[in-house]
């Protein structure tokens, strides 16, 4: 009988070790954070959400939306179910006022074969540039059938070309990545190309690197989860704060990845659906965006198009301070008062 007790005790303790161990795993897996699977993502407006690892905003897309507003449509675009992102893009956040007139070119014409001609010889005189987008639109003429066109052009070289230096880790990257910047073998020189705006610590600190065209570059060291408005906000205003040496000292070292990527993306939020007291419809809204920052400078070229169509027609298909960006980070260029280009990076081996 006795024997039958003890096992009946450890029988009741087994189960309730493995009914205690369920449950810290049930806990566990409670905290545990989000795994983020979107490996790329392009945003319409700079205060775009994303859960992408690495995310990428330019205006090129603003700029053909404001078009359609005031070109088109004659007033902020709804629809009749509540688009976000439509809402957020009605707020013209960045304006042609943003940019000056030899960064960008833009056409908002009823479409037809002779308008894709003119755009395409506009590019070219303009930037030598080609489209990647005008061949994936219908061009055949009809009622309320608009194209709303825009590309945004920067290619500036900084003061003095950086060094390139040793393939290292990046966090959040598999394999080693390629990157540029200033260590201690570096000419003298070059710390005139980089102006430090803020050093808190060594995993919150900003830099601008100069450019002989006058356009900056920000690169923001940050682990905040927030869109890149709100991250630029921050940036600026902790500049704005700090009261330490914004000279780069000779004992200061900054390394970044080189990037170099060219991705596109179709807004089909936006598409097939009725645009409220209007009698139009988009069917194709599209951006691409290809860039490059390597030790030289910056190359950068996007692309936007939306094509709409009229409902009334029948519808168409479209100590020393390290300033290491070997983690997540982001980039912003401005031109004026407002970036024109902002970007999260989480995996920077991704983008080589």
């Amino acid at each position: 009988m006795k024997k039958f007790l003890v096992l009946f005790v450890c029988l009741g303790l087994i189960l309730t070790g493995l009914s205690v161990s369920a449950c810290h795993f049930k806990n566990n897996k409670k905290k545990t954070a989000v795994v983020k699977t979107i490996p790329f993502e392009i945003i319409p407006t700079i205060d775009s959400p994303s859960e992408a690892k690495n995310t990428v905003w330019v205006g090129t897309f603003q700029l053909v939306w404001n078009d359609l507003i005031d070109e088109v449509v004659k007033h902020p675009v709804e629809f009749a179910q509540k688009s976000p992102m439509a809402d957020l893009l009605n707020k013209r956040e960045f304006t042609t006022d943003d940019l000056l007139d030899s960064s960008y070119y833009k056409k908002a014409a009823l479409a037809s074969p002779e308008i894709k001609k003119e755009i395409e010889k506009a590019i070219k005189e303009k930037f030598n540039e080609t489209s990647d987008i005008l061949g994936m639109f219908n061009w055949t003429p009809a009622k309320g059938k608009y194209i709303l066109y825009a590309m945004l052009k920067k290619d500036f070289e900084y003061i003095k070309p950086f060094d390139k230096l040793d393939d290292a880790e990046f966090s959040g990257s598999k394999g080693m990545v390629k990157y540029f910047g200033i260590n201690k073998k570096s000419s003298s020189a070059l710390r005139y190309t980089v102006r430090v705006l803020f050093y808190n610590g060594p995993d919150d600190y900003a830099i601008a690197l100069r450019s002989k065209q006058g356009d900056d570059v920000y690169l923001y060291r940050t682990d905040d989860e927030k869109t890149l408005n709100l991250l630029y906000d921050d940036m600026m205003r902790k500049s704005d704060k700090f009261m330490g040496i914004r000279t780069f000292g000779k004992l200061d070292e900054f390394k970044a990845p080189i990037i170099d990527f060219k991705k596109e993306c179709e807004f089909t939020e936006l598409c097939n659906k009725p645009i409220k007291n209007s009698d139009f419809i988009i069917s194709k809204a599209i951006e691409t965006v290809q860039f490059k920052m390597d030790e030289t400078g910056v190359k950068l070229k996007s692309e936007a198009g939306i094509m709409v169509g009229c409902t009334c027609c029948p519808t168409f298909r479209e100590e020393p301070r390290y300033f290491y960006f070997d983690k997540r980070y982001v980039i912003f260029l401005q031109e004026k008062s407002k970036p024109y280009f902002a970007m999260k990076i989480e995996d920077a081996k991704a983008l080589q």
